[in-house]
């Protein structure tokens, strides 16, 4: 066994990381140590990437404030866009509140990825966990929006393989998070320890060379790619009918002949494309518009096409929307002051929203959630630049946080809220116990009895019964879990 006193001093004869204290005496480690008990963790980032801090950090709760609204957002406009077509998805160029769930997940995803990857002590580990990290959310996607799950509507399951979805939100989280981790972590001996003062050292230190050549792919592919005339085919009435989509063109922004489109059905095939677009909602395709409804019989033939949304060249340029939350965790970490922070995150913020507004309104690059065009990820990632900001205020540095724990358990245990709650498996569970017919079941009781006859509306009580029996009832659950320290992560 060495002598301790050999063990001291080969403590102190290490190197110290620039900012990071000297090792105490002895006698005051257990004092240091009781103390470090009563500091909140960073036990539930993303990953840790094989990092094993010797000191734990306070938790910065506007992390999980912000998650946790992303996740009340998708629920919201899941379950109440029906009703509220104003909220749902813009079903061409335009932005709704639907419009703004997906990049914030992937603006929060790349903040927590920044934080949990800021040291990397076994590259190995961190590389293979980020892998097996990606694969789990792959599987998971798959199985909940791939089409074996028919929760919460059907009581059925299973999934035809050769109409089986491989994309959806999970799959484009998982492509996103596995590129900008594996960049954060393999540049990791190029990242600097200390960014020196000045409102533009932060994008001098670190380069954005992720985001840029995904920026460079997604721009070139979309405008230089030629779209020839496509065909599909779909079942009407017991028999196959087949339409054509005439195109012949480049650097189309419309429904029929995007480049994004195209590189799906040749990827994917577009059997295995979403089967329900939004676009279907334009004037062109219903008099219904903004809302679902029946197709106007001169409806242009693209408007009973499939087309997906959360496709590969789209997700591509979703990687800069991870990219910037990465900048603004970056911030978060070597900017400790909270007005230098605020600076650098709101003043980037609106720079983002001046840009996309700018695109947009010169029709130059229209703001396009199905593209997932620039103009696009400028608006929300501004957007969510700016949410986190107020949050961070409110939240973090006026202590304001009481009236946002809901938001807060939820995104302790998104992955938990997102499986169960926004894909509707205990809904779809509940659904299973039901009297003589399916129908009949006590979620649909709850709604129709609790919400809608008292309001006399169907709208009003589904936004109610989104609100009180989905909203509220998971952030108490997710409070609960909270407090006996049960969390469920991939």
């Amino acid at each position: 066994m060495e002598d301790p006193k050999r063990m001291e001093e080969g403590f102190r004869q290490v190197p110290l990381v620039a900012g990071e204290k000297p090792e105490p005496p002895v006698e005051q480690r257990e004092d240091i140590r009781n103390e470090r008990k009563m500091v909140t963790t960073q036990q539930h980032e993303e990953s840790n990437g094989g990092e094993k801090p010797k000191e734990k950090s306070k938790r910065i709760a506007t992390l999980d404030a912000f998650r946790g609204l992303t996740i009340v957002l998708m629920i919201l406009v899941d379950d109440a866009g029906g009703v509220y077509a104003r909220i749902d998805h813009s079903p061409w160029n335009g932005c709704t509140l639907a419009d703004f769930v997906m990049p914030f997940f992937l603006f929060i995803v790349g903040v927590a990825i920044a934080l949990a990857l800021k040291r990397v002590s076994n590259m190995k580990y961190a590389v293979r966990k980020i892998i097996i990290r990606t694969l789990k959310m792959l599987f998971w996607g798959i199985l909940l929006q791939g089409g074996y799950s028919h929760a919460p509507d059907e009581l059925v399951y299973g999934v035809d393989m050769k109409k089986i979805r491989w994309c959806g939100i999970l799959q484009r989280i998982a492509l996103v998070y596995m590129i900008v981790a594996l960049i954060e972590t393999l540049t990791t001996k190029l990242r600097p320890t200390v960014v020196q003062p000045g409102p533009f050292s932060i994008f001098s230190a670190y380069k954005w060379l992720g985001g840029f050549i995904a920026f460079l792919i997604y721009m070139i592919t979309t405008f230089a790619l030629y779209v020839p005339d496509w065909s599909f085919t779909i079942r009407h009435h017991d028999r196959l009918e087949s339409f054509t989509v005439e195109c012949g063109m480049r650097g189309h922004l419309g429904p029929a002949c995007n480049a994004v489109g195209y590189v799906d059905r040749e990827v994917w095939g577009i059997n295995h494309l979403y089967s329900q677009p939004v676009w279907s909602r334009l004037k062109a395709c219903t008099f219904s518009s903004p809302e679902s409804g029946h197709l106007r019989p001169d409806a242009p033939n693209w408007c009973r096409a499939p087309f997906e949304p959360e496709g590969l060249l789209s997700s591509i340029s979703a990687i800069v929307s991870g990219v910037i939350g990465i900048h603004y965790g970056h911030v978060l970490i070597h900017f400790k002051g909270h007005a230098e922070r605020l600076k650098q995150w709101i003043s980037m913020g609106f720079g983002l929203l001046i840009i996309a507004i700018i695109l947009h309104f010169t029709d130059a690059i229209p703001i396009n959630k199905q593209l997932y065009s620039f103009s696009y990820v400028c608006f929300t990632a501004g957007a969510a630049g700016i949410v986190f900001s107020a949050f961070y205020i409110l939240i973090d540095v006026w202590g304001k946080r009481t009236p946002f724990l809901l938001f807060e358990w939820i995104g302790m245990n998104a992955m938990l809220v997102f499986v169960l709650g926004a894909q509707g498996i205990l809904a779809g569970f509940i659904n299973g116990w039901f009297y003589k017919n399916p129908d009949n079941n006590l979620v649909n009781w709850i709604q129709d009895h609790i919400f809608n006859d008292v309001w006399h509306s169907e709208r009003v009580g589904t936004l109610l019964y989104v609100i009180f029996a989905e909203i509220v009832f998971w952030g108490v659950l997710s409070g609960i879990l909270h407090r006996f320290r049960i969390y469920w992560k991939l």
